[in-house]
This record gives C-alpha cells, structure tokens and sequence, in this order.
C-alpha cells in the first residue's frame, strides 16, 4: 500500500516508520523544508 504521511512532526515520523516497517511504501510530507532535508541526510529533526 502506498501512504503520505502530512506532517512529519513527532506523530506523522513515527507512524510512519511503523507503517513502513510492516512494508508499506511511505511518502512524508511537510511544509518545513528543512525538516524533510533533514530527513533525506539521514538526521531525525525531531
């Protein structure tokens, strides 16, 4: 299944690394930049 995640705050990050680890593709979404470049360098911004 395919999921977005909107926010990728302390709710929407977990939930959604708990829905990718039971295999389901997850997309997050923020409206920070930083937090989702963060993201893609590997570092949790939260």
């Amino acid at each position: 299944m395919r999921i977005a995640m909107i926010g990728s705050g302390y709710v929407g990050l977990v939930s959604g690394a708990c829905l990718a680890d039971f295999g389901h593709e997850v997309v997050c979404i923020d409206k920070d930049p930083e937090k989702i470049a963060a993201l893609n360098e590997g570092r949790m911004p939260i």
